[in-house]
Order: structure tokens, then C-alpha cells, then sequence
């Protein structure tokens, strides 16, 4: 007699959990469908932070380097012109390392004597890229905000007039 209960008692613990995991069916998709945005985002602002990081990155070397080349010599007839030459160069050599932005960072070299020591002139040599107008990620309307308008690095070289001719 013992034997039929004991079965009866499986039985409806079997519908009992066979009912609970028919209801339990949808909720799986459900709570991905609510997690899902939320993993997304994250991954999605992970990526586009690092890429602007090494934007900038690649920005100031290439601007650090822009500032060594305008240590090499350049022929001219005179000192400013020597130093128009070398501000032209280190454009020249920082736009070269920013190829692989999509669009070219924009340049701007320019001597001046230096503030701290006037007898010196100084060479600045500033990359800037509009990541607003350029972005390397299609921005998200949500994370846009967050995002810069423009990278920007600038780099400077003291030199001796003394010695640029």
C-alpha cells in the first residue's frame, strides 16, 4: 500500500516541477532582452574610449615628433626664414604620423622667442583632430555627451638662434 502513494507523491512533485519550468520558459529571453542593452553599452564605451585614447596617443607623438624635426637643420639666408623652414618641416613630419585618422589632424607651427628665456626662440608645434565631425566609432546618442569635441597635443622645442644656421 505503500508503493502506490509513494509513486502518487512522484508524481506530483514530477507536474509540480514540469508546470514550474513551462512557466519558467520565457524568462530566460526576457532577462536577456534586458541585460542585453546594458552589456552593449558597456562594450561599446570600452571601445570607443580606447580608440580615443589612442588617438591621442598617436596625437603626441606625432607632435613630439614634429618638435624633433624641427631640430634638423634647414637651409636658408637668415634666421626667420630658417625657422619658417623648420616650423614647415615638423608639420610636415607630424601630419605623416596622423595617416591613419581618418581625416588628417590639422597642423600648426609657429616660432616664437621663448617666455622664459627671450634670447631663445621656441618652435610649437600643435596637432588638433575634431572628433566631433570624424569620429573613429559612430557615436551613440546616449554617449555622445560624453565624448570630446576635439584631441589636441601640443609639443615645444627651445632653440638657439645662435645655432640654427
Amino acid at each position: 500500500m505503500h508503493a502506490p502513494t509513494r509513486t502518487l507523491q512522484a508524481a506530483r512533485k514530477c507536474d509540480r516541477a514540469c508546470h514550474a519550468r513551462r512557466r519558467q520558459r520565457g524568462a530566460s529571453a526576457v532577462e536577456f532582452a534586458l541585460v542585453f542593452p546594458l552589456f552593449f553599452m558597456i562594450f561599446y564605451a570600452i571601445v570607443t574610449f580606447s580608440l580615443i585614447f589612442v588617438a591621442q596617443q598617436s596625437l603626441t607623438l606625432a607632435a613630439e615628433e614634429g618638435a624633433r624635426a624641427a631640430l634638423n637643420y634647414q637651409h636658408a639666408q637668415n634666421v626667420n626664414a630658417a625657422l619658417d623652414n623648420r616650423t614647415a618641416a615638423a608639420c610636415s613630419a607630424a601630419t605623416n604620423l596622423t595617416n591613419w585618422l581618418a581625416a588628417k589632424a590639422t597642423c600648426d607651427a609657429s616660432w616664437a622667442p621663448c617666455t622664459f628665456d627671450g634670447t631663445m626662440r621656441c618652435v610649437t608645434v600643435t596637432l588638433t583632430y575634431n572628433y566631433q565631425t570624424n569620429p573613429l566609432v559612430p557615436p551613440v546618442p546616449l554617449l555622445d555627451v560624453a565624448l570630446p569635441a576635439q584631441l589636441t597635443s601640443t609639443s615645444m622645442v627651445q632653440l638657439n638662434p645662435g645655432y640654427v644656421l
